[in-house]
């Protein structure tokens, strides 16, 4: 809807007389000055600026419901729960694992106990080897024993050095293998709690609940909105003004609201936020819009109505717009026409600023 430019006048004025000329009737007026304030006409509505939709993060079935429309609710308070039991199901899973796993990480593990303990018996075999070892060695030297008995207890010792090692690198790389299994563990552990607190459904931050879209045995999805709460305290005006109006308002001009639901009271705002985004259906531009003092109501969405007030004029000359013709043209008493140059125009005036003067009667053929 394209959004027209206007006049408030203090009191209106004409003066007018019914003439007869050459057979017609005519009506001749006078251009008169008076203090005029120049306005933008725009539509709009009553939005919440801290306004957000309360989603399921889960699938499944809504239960104990906490909330009713119009109720106030605090941030982090409990609104509802889903009954979503893989969740559940899945996150005592994992906690059982991770307490498995946990276990598999301390030095009385089955596996780490069995492994120690065979590393106990390689020392000792080791032990045993070296002793005998060192007695070949001597016997050897003494010529008291063949080169090939000393070579057999020289490749049983190595053998035991390099079983010893064996057998301790196992026992490292066990425990770090229980170790990267607990950490996983305690990954999914914490995923799957994190997925079971999504059957909770709270409040991110207080306000008021202004639609609540589901109720209690609803099947919902994830992502599907549940209620929508605001900040009753913040409600704004967000005005929808003609794409060739805009660039005449400004943040700080005073806005005289009009609530659709109430046209006898009107409400002071001012012009907070010119947002850059067009809308091609409407062929407008969006503006908020604060009120000075807090409103008493409390139902968002509500068609309004807004006269944005852009300046005042002090003595403006002005006639009624039905005098002035085609071609910025006014008809003078003698008949003939003048052409004048115009200033703000509304759908009964027209400010005149050049070509005419008080003094000059103009007349209207009917």
């Amino acid at each position: 809807m394209k959004k027209t430019t206007f006049i408030m006048i203090g009191s209106l004025f004409t003066i007018c007389t019914i003439l007869l000329a050459c057979g017609r009737n005519s009506i001749e007026t006078q251009a008169i000055r008076k203090n005029v304030t120049e306005t933008v006409f725009a539509s709009g509505t009553l939005e919440l600026d801290e306004e957000y939709n309360l989603k399921a993060k889960t699938d499944g079935y809504l239960q104990e419901v906490h909330f009713e429309e119009g109720d106030l609710v605090t941030q982090n308070q409990t609104l509802a729960t889903i009954n979503n039991t893989p969740n559940t199901i899945n996150a005592q899973a994992a906690q059982a694992l991770l307490k498995l796993a946990s276990i598999d990480t301390s030095s009385n593990a089955p596996a780490l106990k069995q492994l120690s303990a065979n590393i106990d018996l390689a020392k000792d075999k080791l032990q045993q080897e070296e002793t005998q070892y060192n007695r070949y060695k001597k016997l050897y030297e003494q010529k008291s024993v063949s080169k090939l008995e000393y070579e057999n207890s020289t490749l049983a010792y190595q053998t035991a050095q390099s079983n010893l090692r064996a057998l301790e690198q196992n026992y490292i790389l066990l425990k770090k293998q229980a170790k990267q299994q607990w950490i996983a563990q305690e990954a999914q552990s914490r995923a799957n709690n994190d997925a079971q607190t999504n059957n909770t459904i709270k409040a991110i931050i207080g306000g008021k609940i202004y639609k609540k879209l589901k109720q209690n045995g609803d099947f919902v999805n994830k992502g599907e909105i549940i209620a929508t709460i605001g900040n009753e305290k913040s409600i704004y005006a967000k005005l929808n003004v003609d794409e060739s109006n805009i660039t005449k308002v400004k943040i700080g001009q005073k806005v005289v609201i009009q609530l659709n639901t109430d046209t006898n009271q009107t409400y002071d705002a001012i012009v907070t936020e010119i947002l850059p985004t067009f809308d091609a259906t409407s062929q407008s531009f969006a503006c908020k819009a604060a009120f000075v003092n807090p409103i008493n109501f409390k139902i968002t969405s509500t068609q309004l109505q807004v006269n944005i007030i852009l300046g005042v004029k002090n003595k403006a000359l002005l006639i009624p717009k039905n005098f002035l013709q085609y071609g910025n043209k006014v008809l003078l008493k003698n008949k003939t026409f003048r052409t004048v140059q115009t200033g703000i125009i509304s759908n009964q005036w027209v400010e005149i600023t050049k070509g005419l003067n008080e003094q000059d009667v103009i007349i209207e053929e009917l």
